[in-house]
């Protein structure tokens, strides 16, 4: 069982990015190459202005002309899969000017288009490439090197790691992407998870997709592919995040959008909220009972389902006179969704109970 949260929250701490991590790194590797000196704390500047210190180990020359460094990632009070990953670069000087870019073990292979890295390039986003050429090149400035860089950016474990995220689905290949347009990871903003929908939106529209399903976990996921026979590629995994979803659209418009989710869930997009967390949003059980008696329940039922412990419990209660709650929900589910959205799309909304099976929808 999972502890209690506190009645009066700690101030979370915020941590650092994997992009952050690799400039760091390499940086420090790049340094011993030009100067012969370790380094065990480096500072590094952030895309915003700030100066930050990482400490750096396993500082080494492999041979003559290429160094390595790692560095752990701690992302601070954020859920985030790569918190604890060792990161590391292999940096190698090269006679040709500039800072090229290659995926070292850990670090994935961009496999389809509408990311923005290029197919057949190592997942370095734009912003992590940015930084780490800044910082190497403004090195080579300061000790009069007039050579280029090959840089070999991996995460021990990577492979494996990649398997909790979905860079799978995104079309990268053989570990984790390295992000972050920041630097920072900030706490529970789950940055890199909206991150992941975006591009998963702008990849399924890069194929040609039409139609996209945003699913709030693995159950309703199977149950929305079965129903709609939709494949991997147009299945996004929204989790909490409906309005990520939802105000991305905005850009990358589709045809239509099928969206599902336990009923619970659906009942907060149905009272207008974006976010789906228990930390943003709860189920209003005084709002379900309003909609019952709305859709003609009795005074009896009414009171039952406000008092209710649990949305099912509530479903369950309604049941005994029919009354379509499920069907209600995703009605005014798909309204909101339509409000965010502000374009022309055809929206679908589906209810699931824990058990995967309908409860209710409301379909264009």
């Amino acid at each position: 069982m999972r502890d209690e949260t506190q009645e009066k929250p700690k101030k979370l701490r915020s941590g650092y990015t994997t992009g952050a991590c690799a400039t760091a790194t390499s940086f420090a590797a790049a340094y011993l190459l030009l100067s012969k000196h370790t380094l065990e704390h480096v500072t590094i500047q952030l895309p915003r202005g700030e100066n930050v210190v990482f400490r750096v180990d396993d500082i080494e020359i492999l041979h003559p002309g290429r160094a390595t460094a790692s560095t752990i990632k701690d992302a601070g009070d954020d859920p985030d899969a790569t918190h604890g990953a060792t990161v590391f670069a292999e940096v190698e000087l090269s006679s040709s000017v500039g800072v090229r870019f290659h995926a070292a073990t850990g670090v994935g292979t961009v496999t389809r288009v509408g990311l923005s890295i290029p197919v057949g390039e190592p997942a370095i986003n734009p912003v992590p490439r940015q930084m780490i050429g800044e910082h190497l090149e403004r090195l080579a400035l300061e000790h009069s090197y007039p050579g280029g860089f090959e840089v070999h950016i991996g995460i021990v474990n990577g492979e494996e790691i990649a398997k909790k995220t979905m860079n799978g689905r995104l079309g990268i290949l053989g570990g984790l992407s390295i992000l972050g347009t920041t630097g920072i990871v900030r706490p529970y903003s789950c940055a890199a998870y909206i991150a992941s929908i975006h591009q998963g939106i702008d990849v399924a529209h890069a194929g040609g997709f039409t139609h996209i399903a945003a699913c709030t976990g693995s159950t309703s996921e199977q149950y929305i592919s079965d129903l709609c026979s939709l494949p991997d590629t147009a299945l996004i995994e929204m989790g909490d995040f409906a309005g990520a979803v939802l105000k991305h659209l905005r850009k990358v418009p589709m045809e239509r959008l099928s969206i599902c989710g336990g009923f619970g869930k659906m009942s907060k997009l149905a009272a207008g909220h974006s976010s789906l967390h228990s930390k943003d949003s709860s189920i209003n059980f005084e709002q379900l009972a309003e909609w019952t008696s709305e859709l003609g329940a009795d005074v009896d039922i009414v009171q039952q389902v406000r008092v209710a412990n649990t949305s099912i419990e509530a479903l369950e209660i309604v049941s005994r006179q029919q009354i379509p709650l499920g069907d209600h929900v995703a009605k005014l589910a798909k309204q909101q969704a339509a409000k965010v959205v502000r374009v022309p799309m055809k929206i679908d909304v589906y209810c699931i109970n824990r058990k995967g099976e309908p409860v209710g929808s409301c379909s264009s």
